[in-house]
């Protein structure tokens, strides 16, 4: 009997050596195969849980009214503290549920007419900033000389579109050992 851990073929009990085992990506994953345009998915989502937590502080507020007895063990005033947390964390969740109203395309956009140059290559990133955790697109670009002469990193906000920040350089890489 072999080991849990040994790999075998489908219908074999004999294992796998290790130049036979190769790691793939499942198809869902596997972005090589993918055309059309990416949907990124919008930050609104997080309303969804703060919905959830304000229904649980009204169950636990609820509850808590609805107590029999005058000390009861298992509903105490920890019921109430439970529900008020729930629905500043609710509350917090809902704010920081910005409506994602730039798409990366915009955002390219906006970060091409801010540098000044004709962008070749460029990378767009979402983070968020800010306690409020407010969607910010970051695009790095690259000039569209061969090879690239300037490079800069724009933040654009997700919300309205506008510029947060911007950074340009001259291009610090060397590329003379790729001129073959």
């Amino acid at each position: 009997m072999s080991e849990m851990n040994d790999q075998t073929t489908p219908g074999s009990a004999a294992p796998l050596n290790d130049s036979e085992i190769r790691d793939a990506l499942p198809e869902d994953l596997n972005a090589a195969g993918f055309v059309g345009p990416y949907l990124f998915p919008n930050n609104n989502r997080r309303r969804i849980p703060a919905y959830l937590y304000w229904a649980i502080s009204a169950i636990c507020l609820l509850i808590w009214l609805l107590r029999r007895g005058s000390n009861p063990v298992l509903i105490n005033q920890g019921v109430v503290i439970a529900a008020i947390v729930l629905a500043l964390i609710g509350l917090y969740s809902f704010i920081a549920g910005w409506n994602l109203k730039i798409d990366e395309s915009d955002a390219l956009v906006a970060a091409t007419k801010q540098v000044g140059f004709p962008v070749g290559h460029a990378s767009a990133q979402m983070g968020w900033r800010g306690l409020l955790s407010r969607p910010t697109w970051r695009i790095l670009l690259y000039s569209a000389d061969d090879p690239p002469e300037t490079r800069g990193l724009v933040l654009v906000d997700g919300v309205d579109g506008s510029v947060v920040e911007w950074f340009v350089e001259e291009n610090p890489e060397n590329w003379d050992e790729l001129d073959s």
